[in-house]
């Protein structure tokens, strides 16, 4: 028995790949979710507990769904079966349904775990539901999408839903390093790898284990065997993956150098350039929310009030980013990109507000006029608070003369719109305003 249990093992690291040699087998194992499964956590609770029930683990990919049901099943002495959207029907559910009756009937549990559930279509998971009601299963489903949309009402209410978050950078290269250790990883041959190769691949992976895992042992399968070992260069890593941006670093000078020439090139109305280094970004393994937001600061800073939709499409870009992730939201980006790029252009309300921020910090305790102010109590009131203060939407013109402005600033003029685009009808109407306080005023 010994020696099949070896040999079992022995073939193990030639089967599979390293993602699945080093999937955790415990809690004590598990990296990453420390916010489920820290000390005094919920769900460690649950499991150390044995009170688990129904739930559904939503997350980005290679945060360990899959592993943490698993471990679920393993630690409560539960069969632990799988299911998949793609080869499951409605059949199969029922037959395999029918045997977790009878075993609960045994006093045994069955711990189902459905991947990519949202997958599955309604009918699909009502087969699941008579089930989960009675307690004959304990059914743990992943998926990447929000389980209030993709998952029908009757089997979500229940379950629990656990989020799970993108693992850091820092968890990522711990998993990288105990796979070069592990006897189930690559212990057993020594590799030379540099630490800023290692923080390069977890950068890269994006906090997606599994794709840091693969992307490891497609360089070190690829690297150079020495007398001392492997050696995985910079050059390996890179043709391994066929990604010349590898080594961006998020933090350091490049990433400032391509999100400049992405919003410089769409203030230059050149959309070619825009995606271009939209692209580069992206492949360099860039968060595309990241870019997101700041499309979504240049359409207020550049393209303002000459086109205010801008900003709309940006935000839904942002969700559209959100909601489908890389790679599919590159062609969002790209539309987004290429809408600024091509909008009328202006920088009236960056301008304006510059100007305003100066006067704020120069003049912080420039005092509110009574006639804007409230008077919620007598005492207010007989402080004049709100005295003289005229609602504009009594008048014909839905406006007043009122003064807005502190008298120190009276005059000010911060934002002073272009004539790009729709700002030009802007301008005209605010000069209109202006001409008519101007002329109350001198009644």
């Amino acid at each position: 028995m010994e020696m099949e249990q070896l040999s079992l093992f022995d073939q193990k690291p030639l089967e599979m790949p390293l993602a699945g040699r080093m999937r955790p087998e415990s809690l004590e194992e598990f990296v990453g979710q420390q916010h489920l499964l820290g000390p005094g956590k919920i769900l460690r609770q649950l499991i150390e507990q044995d009170r688990i029930s129904s739930m559904i683990f939503w997350g980005p990919p290679g945060v360990g769904k899959t592993t943490l049901a698993g471990i679920i099943a393993k630690r409560t002495k539960a069969s632990f079966l799988t299911f998949s959207a793609v080869t499951s029907g409605i059949k199969e559910i029922r037959e395999v349904m029918a045997q977790a009756e009878k075993s609960r009937y045994r006093g045994e549990r069955t711990l189902v775990f459905v991947d990519e559930i949202h997958r599955f279509n309604k009918a699909q998971q009502d087969a699941f539901l008579p089930y989960v009601e009675r307690g004959s299963i304990i059914l743990i489903g992943a998926t990447t999408e929000n389980p209030s949309f993709e998952i029908n009402a009757a089997l979500l209410s229940r379950c629990k839903v656990f989020v799970l978050q993108a693992l850091t950078e820092k968890e990522i290269l711990q998993l990288l390093k105990a796979a070069l250790q592990s006897q189930k990883g690559f212990g057993g041959m020594p590799v030379q790898i540099g630490d800023e190769l290692l923080e390069a691949i977890a950068g890269f992976a994006n906090g997606d284990a599994r794709t840091a895992y693969n992307t490891l042992e497609m360089a070190v399968l690829n690297g150079s065997i020495t007398s001392d070992g492997t050696v995985v260069t910079e050059d390996v890593l890179m043709q391994c993956i066929s990604k010349k941006s590898l080594l961006y670093d998020k933090k350091g000078e490049e990433h400032y150098n391509l999100i400049s020439a992405l919003h410089k090139s769409m203030r230059n109305s050149d959309p070619d350039a825009a995606i271009y280094w939209l692209a580069r970004m992206l492949e360099a393994g860039e968060d595309p929310l990241y870019v997101a937001r700041r499309l979504i600061r240049f359409a207020s800073e550049d393209v303002g009030m000459a086109d205010s939709r801008a900003l709309d499409v940006a935000v839904n870009t942002y969700q559209a980013c959100h909601m489908i992730g890389m790679p599919e939201c590159s062609v969002n980006l790209s539309h987004c990109v290429t809408y600024l790029s091509m909008a009328p252009k202006s920088n009236a309300l960056y301008i304006a507000y510059e100007a305003a921020k100066r006067d704020a910090a120069e003049k912080i305790s420039e005092p509110v006029p009574l006639q804007l102010r409230n008077a919620p109590t007598k005492l207010m009131q007989e402080l004049h608070y709100g005295e003289g203060y005229q609602y504009a939407h009594d008048t014909e013109e839905k406006m007043a003369k009122m003064q807005c402005l502190p008298d120190s600033l009276k005059d000010r003029n911060y934002y002073q719109p272009t004539e790009a685009g729709e700002e030009k009808q802007v301008k005209e109407k605010l000069e209109w305003i202006k001409k008519w306080k101007a002329e109350e005023k001198n009644l």
